[in-house]
Formats: C-alpha cells, structure tokens, sequence
C-alpha cells in the first residue's frame, strides 16, 4: 500500500457486504459505508463511499459486517473511470480496505480467530485450491502468540 494515500473512516457500513470471486479465485467484497459531519449550523452533511475489500479481508468482512454495523476502515483511495454504453465518461472514488474493524465506541465485539487460508483467501498461496473439509486444520497452539 501507498503510504502517501492512506484514508481512516468511521461510519455505519450502507449495504451488507457483496463477496464474489475472480476467474482466478480471489474473493472480493464490496459495501457502502457513509458518515455524517455537522455543519457550523446545525445540519448535517452525509459523505457515501464505497469499499472493496481482497482475500482473506473480504471474507471475513462478508462473515462479519451487515447493513447498520459502525466500521473503522483504513484503506487507500482510488480511481477509476469507464465509458458508458452511451460513450459517456463517468468516474468513482472509492475505498480499497487494507483492514476493517468494527467501532467499539458504542458496541462491542466478539473476537474469533481464523484459520489461515492463504494470501489468495478463497485459495491456498500459489493458486493451490482451499483443503478439502475431511482435511485436518493447520496445527496452532492457542497459548502460543501468533508471530
């Protein structure tokens, strides 16, 4: 990640995550999250973004966060544009997440730890396809910290 682009925002996620997978197997997740800033005078102005989420995160992210949820996601900004059937030209700003949690400050949290899947998420690393579910899961002590 750019580390000259980095973007925080705190916000209420707008639309359950959708996940989907590339040709190739990488799971990504894309929803919609906004928040609100009070003006001088009392009103309030609404921000949209939208957020995409790669591997791993997008999983967990589609397993975890639904429409209404406070997220803190800290990301990247990027953008894109494309050309409409009409031959318009049309862009969008939006959020690539690096990571995605849930705000503590008026709920809490349950953590749980995942078994690592591979960097592709829906994939092991090197395009290997995930363990059958007959597999054994990768050996992990619990009292042990985890780097």
């Amino acid at each position: 990640m750019a580390f000259d682009n980095t973007i925080t925002v705190v916000g209420n996620v707008t639309r359950d995550p959708e996940l989907r997978f590339t040709q190739g197997g990488m799971a990504v997740a894309n929803f919609g999250i906004a928040w609100n800033k009070k003006k001088a005078d009392g009103e309030e102005e609404v921000s949209f973004f939208n957020v995409s989420c790669f591997r791993q995160l997008a999983e967990n992210v589609a397993e975890s966060i639904t429409k209404g949820s406070r997220v803190v996601v800290y990301g990247m900004l990027q953008q894109r544009s494309w050309d409409t059937p009409e031959g318009d030209r049309r862009s969008a700003v939006e959020i690539i997440a690096d990571e995605v949690a849930p705000s503590l400050k008026w709920a809490s949290a349950e953590i749980r730890k995942n078994e690592f899947r591979g960097e592709g998420g829906g994939q092991a690393a090197g395009g290997a396809s995930r363990p059958a579910a007959n597999e054994p899961a990768p050996a992990y002590n619990a009292d042990e910290e985890p780097f």
